[in-house]
């Protein structure tokens, strides 16, 4: 049987490499996920995925609770994810009309798909990226957390420091806003 995230996180904490190798294989895929959903391109989020791993390792013995290790390292994600998406605000070299190139995700298993329906998958992560961009910071982090990490309204809540009921109304605007920009693609 694997140990938890909790007993892994605490033996990072304690120094052991093994369990802290043991963290990243099992939380990377995830990780890169969430950093590529938030920011479309794949430098990036691999980047960003160095940067977590180096950061929960610094910070692991700051941790209070072993037993939120995921949840305390996806949120370190996201924060990750928001700098660079704040830095590429200020330097506004992305464009935001471009295609990101598709590549599988490590590991995954590769495809020969219709160009035509790469070329459209592509255009709709964009659009979806452009619409995610234009929500609110809290609607879009009440999103990410719901629809990326699966979390439920409780948690979601503890994460964001708001009520459920404040959490259901965010996730509610955000979805009815999504859903109407992202019409076209239906």
């Amino acid at each position: 049987m694997e140990p938890t995230d909790a007993v892994l996180a605490a033996r990072a904490a304690a120094g052991d490499e093994q369990a802290f190798a043991v963290f990243v294989r099992r939380h990377s895929d995830g990780v890169f996920a969430l950093a590529l959903r938030m920011l479309g391109d794949r430098v990036e989020a691999e980047d960003v995925v160095q940067d977590v791993f180096v950061t929960v390792w610094r910070r692991v013995g700051e941790l209070a609770d072993f037993g939120a290790a995921r949840a305390w390292l996806f949120q370190i994600a996201r924060r990750h994810c928001l700098i660079v998406l704040r830095r590429r605000r200020i330097r506004r070299t992305y464009p935001m009309g471009s295609v990101p190139e598709h590549r599988p995700a490590v590991g995954a298993a590769r495809v020969v798909a219709d160009p035509q329906r790469v070329a459209e998958a592509g255009a709709g992560v964009c659009a979806l990226g452009r619409a995610l961009a234009g929500l609110p910071t809290r609607q879009r982090d009440v999103w990410l957390l719901a629809e990326v990490d699966g979390l439920s309204y409780v948690e979601i809540g503890q994460r964001v420091g708001a009520g459920e009921e404040a959490v259901r109304g965010r996730l509610s605007r955000a979805r009815a806003t999504l859903a109407d920009a992202m019409r076209a693609w239906r």
